[in-house]
C-alpha cells in the first residue's frame, strides 16, 4: 500500500533530542525554541513568533488575544478543520460561516462581505493547500469594518501573498507542525503576532498567565500571575526535532515540489471532462502542500478512491462542511453554502510526501487515468 502520508525525517532530530537529554532545560522555551522563533522572524519577518503544542493552541491562543465577548460575531469558512471555529466558540463568540470561492476552497470578499453586521468583531482566513486568499482585499474589508484577521495558516509554511508570507499579513496567525504538513514535530503549531498591540500579552498567555517570559530576559526581578492562559509552549524535545526540518526547509519543500510538478505534467490535460485540477491565482505561490483532484460528483469520487485503494493505493478527503455538522446545524443560519458543499463531495487528496518515489507517482497517475477512462 503506498500511503497517503509518510512524516519525514530529516536525520538530524534524533541528535537533537539527545542534546536536550543532556542539557538542563527539556520543559521548553529554552535554546531550540528560540532557534525556530528566530527562523520565522528572521526568514519571514514575523513580528512575534510563539511555539504552541498544536495549531489548534495557536488558534485558541489568537481567540483569546481578540478579547471575545459574548454575542460577538466571527465570520470563518465552512470548508475548514473544526479548530478553525471552535477556537473561537470556546470564546463565546457566535460562528457565521462562510462559503468558499468558484475557484478554489478560500473564502472570497465576495463571501465575506454580506456577513458583516454591528456584532461582527473577526475574520478567521484559511489558506487552503497552502494558496493565498485574496490578503489585500480582505484587509482592505476589515480595516473598513474595524476588524480583526487571523490567518489559520496551518498548511501555508514558506508560501506567499504576491511577495508576502502568508501568516505575516493579518493581526495575527497559526501555524501547524502536524505530521500531515510540510514541516512537522509530529504535533505542535506556532503563533505569530503581527500587531504591536498583542506582543506582551500573547507571551503572558504563553506563559500560563504569568509575566514569566519577561523574568527570563532580565525584564523583571519576578513574575506572577498577570493574565487568563495555559501551558500552550512545548517542551525543548519537540522544538529540537522541528529544529531539525526547519534547518532542511529548503530541501524539503524542493522535494515537495518535484512530487507536485510531476503528478501536474502527467494529469493536465489527461483527464475526462467534469475533472478538475488545482488553480493558483496569480497573487498566490504553491507551497506543495497537496496536490488534490475534484471529481464530479461524490459518486465518480467514491469510485476513485476505492478503486485506487484495492489497487494499492491510500487516498484521502476533506473537510465535512461545519455549518452542516452535527455539533452545528441547529445553530447555523440556514444559509446554503453550494461551493462548500461541492469540495467537500468531490475533493480527493492524493499522497504527497518526501520519500514518494517516481515510479510511484507514475503507478497512481497510470492507474487513475486508467479508471477514469474506462469510467469516460
Amino acid at each position: 500500500m503506498i500511503p497517503f502520508n509518510k512524516p519525514y525525517c530529516s536525520g538530524r532530530e534524533q541528535s537533537y533530542i539527545q542534546e536536550v537529554c543532556q542539557s538542563t532545560t527539556m520543559s521548553g522555551n529554552g535554546q531550540f525554541t528560540k532557534l525556530c522563533h528566530g527562523f520565522f522572524e528572521k526568514r519571514y519577518g514575523f513580528r512575534k513568533c510563539l511555539l504552541t503544542t498544536s495549531g489548534t493552541d495557536a488558534l485558541e491562543m489568537c481567540a483569546m488575544l481578540c478579547e471575545l465577548k459574548p454575542g460577538d460575531e466571527v465570520i470563518v469558512p465552512s470548508y475548514t478543520f473544526v479548530s478553525s471555529a471552535i477556537a473561537f466558540l470556546r470564546e463565546g463568540a457566535f460562528i457565521r460561516f462562510a462559503d468558499s470561492g468558484k475557484d478554489n476552497p478560500n473564502i472570497t470578499v465576495e463571501a465575506i462581505e454580506p456577513l458583516i453586521n454591528e456584532k461582527t468583531r473577526v475574520i478567521v482566513v484559511v489558506h487552503y493547500a497552502g494558496v493565498a486568499c485574496d490578503m489585500d482585499a480582505i484587509m482592505a474589508l476589515a480595516e473598513k469594518h474595524h476588524l480583526l484577521v487571523v490567518e489559520d495558516a496551518a498548511h501555508s509554511i514558506d508560501s506567499f501573498y504576491h511577495e508576502r508570507p502568508l501568516g505575516g499579513i493579518g493581526h495575527l496567525a497559526a501555524f501547524s507542525f502536524h505530521e500531515t504538513k510540510n514541516i512537522n514535530c509530529g504535533e505542535g503549531g506556532m503563533l505569530v503576532v503581527n500587531d504591536e498591540r498583542f506582543v506582551r500579552r500573547s507571551e503572558i498567555i504563553w506563559e500560563k498567565g504569568t509575566n514569566r517570559a519577561e523574568f527570563y530576559r532580565g525584564m523583571v526581578n519576578k513574575y506572577g500571575w498577570c493574565d487568563i492562559g495555559s501551558s500552550f509552549l512545548p517542551s525543548e524535545f519537540n522544538a529540537a526535532f522541528l529544529w531539525a526540518q526547519l534547518e532542511q526547509l529548503d530541501d524539503i519543500q524542493g522535494q515537495r515540489r518535484h512530487i507536485w510538478e510531476r503528478y501536474d505534467q502527467a494529469l493536465r490535460g489527461h483527464l475526462p471532462e467534469g475533472y478538475c485540477l488545482p488553480e493558483l491565482p496569480d497573487y498566490a505561490t504553491n507551497n506543495y502542500h497537496m496536490y488534490y483532484i475534484l471529481c464530479p460528483s461524490l459518486k465518480a469520487r467514491t469510485e476513485l478512491m476505492n478503486y485506487l485503494k484495492n489497487n494499492g493505493v491510500q487516498t484521502t478527503f476533506h473537510y465535512l462542511p461545519l455549518h452542516s455538522s452535527k455539533y452545528y446545524e441547529d445553530k447555523h443560519d440556514g444559509r446554503q453554502l453550494s461551493n462548500c458543499d461541492r469540495y467537500a463531495d468531490t475533493l480527493v487528496r492524493l499522497p504527497l510526501y518526501y520519500e514518494l518515489k517516481d515510479e510511484e507517482i507514475d503507478k497512481i497517475v497510470k492507474l487513475i487515468l486508467r479508471k477514469l477512462s474506462h469510467r469516460s
